[in-house]
């Protein structure tokens, strides 16, 4: 079964690149996903400057950059830092029975991606950073008890609960000494309404995936998620015992087939189909002051040629997937040295060695 990921590519110079030795020069594509969804918020260049007027508008501010001091160095390029975070005391009783979202929310990030766009906007770099990652957040102020809090080890998605997106940006640009840009997040909500609006989203499966905690069952074949059922396959860690580092290639593959779908030109290509998802997605959209329809239209327009190939996917090198640490439990400790090396790359604009996903 052909991978999502990276088709052959054909033999002799790009299309992209052939232009460019006609004398074009602008860049071919920008990132688009926010845990899978900013595809369609950075897509927008595609349509014109008609369409977005307004759009943002929805997108609820956040300053995760407040007062921060000695960040790392800037870098060649874009990095994005891209959150999922649980938001289902929003969620209609009926999703969460059909869903299996019942539970308290957490108000923590369910989902941690670092994305990168090359300064010759030729290539994105998107690495998963799993959640209950061994982490050690700066001091802060607790959001919740308004309590000063000295340096302390945590998981890493622990970080928003305790400060929000500025403790977040804190603690991962401490952990990848990569400076963050921009910060784009959503919540279970937004995506299932963003995939919806899209009408659903393709995915293949080699087996049978079934997963009692989400819900999931899929059957081996092709498959058209709606929202409710691409959350389920996005968020069930109990498919094939890999927990969480399965559902992070699991996360991936949907990101590829969601940037598959929306380059395909049912929804970049067609004004009505583009504004209906952007709108959807941007009304719960929460990001950085910096990121509007200035940056959304730079972006969407240099990814015109932009191809599934053009994007690598990685997941942060693991020394230890079962660290205990007392008071907090099993982490994930990762392999130090070679997780040093990935995020240099990163900084340097350099491609990455990807750890392809599996098949599902």
């Amino acid at each position: 079964m052909p991978h999502p990921h990276r088709p052959p590519r054909p033999a002799g110079p790009r299309p992209a690149q052939r232009a460019r030795r006609r004398g074009g020069d602008r860049p071919r594509w920008g990132v688009r996903l926010a845990a899978g969804l900013a595809v369609v918020v950075l897509g927008s260049g595609a349509i014109g400057h008609a369409v977005m007027t307004g759009l943002d508008t929805g997108i609820e501010r956040v300053d995760p950059f407040k007062d921060m001091k000695n960040r790392p160095q800037a870098g060649h390029g874009l990095n994005f830092l891209l959150v999922g975070t649980d938001g289902r005391d929003k969620i209609t009783p009926e999703e969460k029975r059909e869903y299996h979202l019942g539970g308290a929310p957490c108000h923590c990030t369910d989902t941690i991606m670092l994305v990168h766009l090359s300064a010759n906007r030729e290539r994105a770099s998107v690495i998963s950073l799993p959640r209950d990652s061994y982490a050690e957040v700066p001091a802060h102020r607790d959001l919740n008890s308004g309590k000063d809090h000295k340096a302390h080890p945590v998981k890493l998605n622990a970080a928003y609960a305790e400060g929000g997106p500025q403790l977040t940006v804190r603690t991962v640009e401490a952990m990848t000494r990569v400076k963050i840009d921009h910060y784009l997040e959503v919540d279970f909500t937004s995506f299932m309404k963003t995939v919806d609006a899209m009408g659903g989203v393709e995915i293949c499966t080699a087996k049978t995936m079934r997963d009692p905690n989400t819900g999931l069952e899929l059957l081996p074949g092709t498959h058209r998620l709606g929202g409710g059922q691409a959350l389920q396959y996005v968020r069930s860690r109990h498919v094939d015992g890999a927990s969480d580092l399965g559902r992070m290639q699991r996360q991936q593959r949907f990101i590829a087939a969601l940037i598959k779908q929306a380059t395909g030109g049912g929804v970049l290509l067609n004004p009505v189909k583009f504004k209906e998802v952007s709108s959807t997605l941007l009304g719960s959209v929460r990001a950085d002051k910096g990121f509007g329809s200035e940056q959304m239209l730079a972006l969407g327009q240099a990814m015109r040629d932009f191809t599934p190939s053009s994007s690598e996917f990685a997941s942060v090198p693991i020394g230890d997937a079962s660290f205990a640490v007392k008071g907090i439990g099993s982490t994930v400790k990762w392999d130090e040295p070679k997780a040093a090396k990935l995020f240099e790359a990163l900084r340097e604009d350099r491609a990455l060695a990807p750890a392809r996903p599996g098949k599902a």
